[in-house]
């Protein structure tokens, strides 16, 4: 491999139109760790949330960009559409979300030979799936 790993996981960054509902979203209901806000080059900030050996990058620029990234979920376009966390309580996370009113495109279900698997939206419609795989 070229690449020469420092850490075992992969930090993800996502620009969020409102930081203070992601923040309920990541760190108050899924139960992701502070790991504190720095100032963002260029204006803006950025909230850095523990996951594990991850660190979730929630940027927040001064002025909210134009675009927005198309809706729709993993048909909707191309490119990141989701990411993954492997889990083993599943369908805690499910009634977590579900009682915080955010919406569920995939309720739990269950692969054969695969394991069972759960997709949230967090508050800028970017899909989150949770992962019980069967081999774990």
């Amino acid at each position: 491999m070229l690449v020469q790993l420092e850490k075992s996981a992969i930090d993800l960054g996502i620009v969020v139109s409102d930081l203070e509902a992601s923040i309920a979203f990541y760190e108050g209901v899924l139960g992701f760790v502070d790991e504190g806000e720095i100032p963002f080059p260029g204006g803006g900030t950025m909230r850095r949330l523990g996951c594990g050996d991850t660190t979730i990058k929630l940027v927040h620029l001064a002025k909210n960009p134009k675009a927005r990234a198309p809706g729709g979920g993993i048909q909707g376009a191309t490119g990141y559409r989701y990411w993954t966390m492997s889990v083993s309580n599943l369908d805690e996370i499910a009634k977590a979300c579900e009682e915080a009113g955010y919406a569920i495109p995939l309720k739990p279900i269950e692969i054969p030979a695969a394991g069972r698997f759960l997709i949230v939206e967090d508050p800028d419609g970017n899909w989150v799936e949770f992962a019980e795989y069967a081999d774990a």
